[in-house]
């Protein structure tokens, strides 16, 4: 059984996207030991609280260094016996000692088809932003391995979704969501959880059913 911690600064649609997933079966030999964030009024606690899962709150903030927190991280996590991290809306850059520790078994969601609209600053709405300055007619999300860069590492799935005449930035976010992020994020954790991704350099392999 696989146990995965989720790491979640905000409100949490991802995470209760990977519950729901699991409560339906389109997750298997798979759990959530522990969901993580950084500040104290995210949803995502409260949503892990009624899920039946460990709630914890780490912050920088309430460490006198950012060592001390990232070591307190990395020591949440092999307390807990993780097998997977999920990064699901995580704002917080994950330490060197995290990457090392857990190398290609750290996953995150992006909300755009890397390597388009992503890197250092692109989080957020500001990521629809951009893909509509640029006036792309498709955007999507991407999840993809964990390493020491800003949305870097390997890629592991990706869906596209068209982007609409008259799309807002909350618009476009609301349908990335609904149609890509829900989806993949979900997919991706099963395929790890039942021995079907293997990673060499940059290139994933998936195994076909």
């Amino acid at each position: 059984m696989l146990k995965m911690a989720v790491l979640v600064s905000g409100g949490g649609t991802n995470l209760q996207a990977i519950m729901d997933a699991l409560d339906a079966g389109t997750i298997t030999n798979a759990q959530i030991s522990v969901v993580i964030s950084n500040h104290a009024e995210a949803y995502a606690l409260e949503r892990a609280k009624n899920y039946g899962v460990e709630a914890l709150l780490l912050s920088p903030k309430d460490f006198y260094t950012r060592e001390e927190f990232n070591q307190a991280l990395l020591k949440a996590l092999l307390e807990r016996d993780v097998d997977l991290v999920v990064l699901a809306g995580y704002l917080v850059v994950v330490p060197p000692c995290v990457i090392d520790a857990f190398e290609n078994r750290i996953i995150n969601i992006h909300p755009s088809l890397i390597p388009s609209f992503c890197g250092k600053g692109c989080y957020g709405l500001h990521v629809h932003e951009k893909a509509l300055a640029r006036g792309v007619k498709v955007s999507g999300a991407t999840v993809h391995f964990v390493d020491e860069g800003t949305d870097t590492g390997p890629i592991l799935l990706q869906k596209p979704v068209e982007v609409k005449q008259g799309d807002t930035p909350e618009t476009l976010q609301k349908r990335i969501m609904k149609e890509a992020e829900w989806k993949i994020l979900p997919k991706a954790i099963d395929l790890i959880a039942n021995g079907k991704v293997s990673v060499s350099g940059r290139t994933v392999t998936i195994e076909e059913s």
